[in-house]
């Protein structure tokens, strides 16, 4: 087995890993990755993450709708939140959207220089990812988005579900998917009651978004898989 997986718990540590020459998984379940493979399974055209809210309502000059939220709520002036649901009975569908959020866009945009492909996930796509990884060569590295710098749950379960369906494919790089995957055999069983008690999933709580956390966490409710070309994410052909 030389294919290895390895897992960056926060964008903050990104530093630590070698990027080149590996597929990165970005993972940023509550809710930007989650609303990306939405969007796109739901007939978006393309969507383009990018760090700054100036950078994204200036695409609104290009025909994108702008996607914008910060500290977990909607930001005045643009088109849409950060709400996978939002996307929902083909709502957008032949239509551009640019995104920015607190972490999810910021993972990307750390990554995106440097890897040799970043492509999106959520248990929303868990299978296919795992189905679409198995079938390349390169190592991969999950990058999990975090909060504001900080490591948390879902994506960190995420990584370990991942690295679950991948065991008998990959070696693990460190400890880091190792504890991924402990964590997630561990509560798998009942992952919205675990999550209830995590710091985002609370906090989005305030904001009455709780199909939200439901939705993000359905395994496998699409097959496709955003993947990063030039500056846009595009449905994987």
């Amino acid at each position: 087995m030389s294919k290895k997986i390895d897992v960056c718990l926060s964008p903050e540590l990104i530093n630590l890993y070698e990027l080149k020459g590996k597929i990165v998984v970005v993972v940023d379940v509550l809710r930007a990755t989650s609303c990306m493979i939405t969007a796109l399974a739901e007939g978006v055209t393309e969507i383009y993450p990018v760090a700054s809210l100036d950078e994204c309502q200036s695409l609104k000059m290009n025909g994108y709708l702008t996607a914008a939220e910060r500290g977990g709520q909607q930001v005045e002036g643009f088109d849409l939140g950060n709400s996978p649901l939002s996307y929902l009975s083909k709502a957008f569908t032949g239509k551009k959207v640019a995104v920015t959020t607190t972490n999810g866009t910021l993972a990307i945009t750390k990554s995106a220089p440097y890897a040799k492909e970043v492509i999106i996930g959520g248990f929303l796509n868990l299978s296919a990812v795992a189905a679409y990884l198995r079938s390349q060569q390169e190592d991969v590295l999950v990058l999990c988005a975090g909060w504001k710098g900080k490591v948390n749950m879902e994506d960190t379960l995420f990584a370990g579900a991942l690295i679950s369906a991948l065991r008998n494919d990959y070696e693990l790089e460190c400890d880091a998917p190792l504890a991924s995957q402990t964590l997630y055999e561990a509560v798998k069983d009942n992952l919205y009651g675990f999550m209830q008690n995590t710091s985002h999933a609370r906090r989005l709580s305030k904001f009455g978004v709780i199909e939200d956390i439901k939705f993000c966490l359905e395994t496998d409710k699409y097959t496709n898989i955003p993947v990063l070309k030039g500056d846009v994410l595009v449905g994987m052909k």
